[in-house]
């Protein structure tokens, strides 16, 4: 190993753990907040329920619900972001309390995270949780006919890798084990998504370069994923960049469902949503992407802000519309 490669590796592993602690503090400093307690919203949780039978701290999820009336509620299954590499459903309350109190039941999930378990371990997890609901989720009071697949960053990667295996018959066993199951979503909700792991040089490139630190961050997250000696042209890998599938395969067997797949225009990986969405539309699936001006990652998880709350109202606006309306939805220009 060189030395320019050695100081690369330091650098990029000291600003992940500045980034690391960042998200970890902020998720601690709001579970404080009296406004993150379930009853405050008119939410109950059943927490740490397992979605396989090993039942480890990483294959548990939790049920967040509305306290009033039994249902049936349609289905939100979260998929939480931090590279691949951190954070947890625990540290996602917020997703699950805010979809509950507009009348969803959500599957709030934990999955195995990389370096110690590289893809497809993330995937696998997915697919098995999306097993479960389809499975067990009537049995808290949710409507198994209409599930939507939501995550953001890392998260909106995997749903988005849920909705292909859903839809295209593919190589992997673990993939065919979801298209077997015969259920594709209702929709996909696919915020500031990091859709291509590999090849992250092509965010150095273009007229909005990325900053040096920020991509030593992206490098870092696909190493840490895909490990070190990963090819480019490995077709094993090839679930782990599920825009490139949707850019390039053929025709899927089955109807790909609606996405919303919401940015901020100061995203550093805004232009992965961008191509989803003209991938999408050339394949004639509807697709929402709005941008909202000046905002960072993953900034619609600070509910505070102006443009998350903007974020979230479009949200439940394009569920109620695919959900209500999936024809209208599939048919209306405005949603493309």
């Amino acid at each position: 190993m060189t030395s320019s490669t050695l100081r690369a590796r330091i650098r990029r592993h000291a600003g992940a753990v500045v980034v690391d602690h960042i998200w970890i503090g902020l998720a601690a400093a709001g579970r404080l907040l009296p406004s993150s307690r379930p009853e405050r919203h008119n939410v109950e949780v059943v927490r740490d329920v397992p979605y396989v039978d090993r039942g480890a701290r990483e294959h548990l999820l939790d049920v967040y619900r509305p306290a009033d009336g039994p249902g049936p509620w349609p289905v939100v299954l979260y998929i939480h972001g931090g590279g691949f590499r951190l954070l947890s459903k625990d540290t996602h309350y917020v997703m699950g309390l805010a979809f509950a109190r507009r009348g969803y039941l959500v599957c709030n999930i934990s999955y195995r995270l990389a370096p110690r378990h590289r893809f497809p371990a993330g995937a696998m997890d997915a697919a098995a949780a999306y097993r479960w609901v389809l499975e067990h989720v009537h049995e808290y009071g949710g409507d198994p006919s209409r599930i939507v697949l939501a995550g953001e960053s890392a998260g909106a990667n995997l749903a988005t890798v849920l909705a292909i295996a859903s839809c295209f018959r593919r190589d992997e066993r673990w993939a065919q084990e979801v298209f077997e199951l015969g259920h594709v979503p209702k929709a996909v909700i696919a915020a500031c998504g990091l859709l291509q792991v590999r090849g992250t040089d092509r965010f150095l490139q273009g007229p909005t370069r990325m900053p040096l630190l920020v991509h030593d961050h992206i490098v870092h997250i696909a190493q840490s994923y895909l490990g070190l000696d990963a090819r480019e042209d490995d077709p094993e890998l090839a679930l782990a960049d599920p825009l490139s599938i949707l850019e390039d395969a053929g025709e899927p067997e089955r109807p790909l469902p609606p996405f919303f797949a919401p940015v901020g225009t100061r995203d550093p990986l805004a232009d992965d949503t961008r191509r989803l969405a003209a991938a999408l539309q050339r394949r004639g699936v509807p697709c929402e992407a709005p941008e909202y001006q000046g905002e960072h990652h993953a900034f619609h998880a600070l509910v505070f802000l102006q443009n998350a709350r903007r974020c979230w109202s479009h949200t439940y606006s394009f569920l109620d519309r695919v959900l209500t309306a999936p024809e209208r939805a599939r048919a209306d220009p405005a949603a493309r």
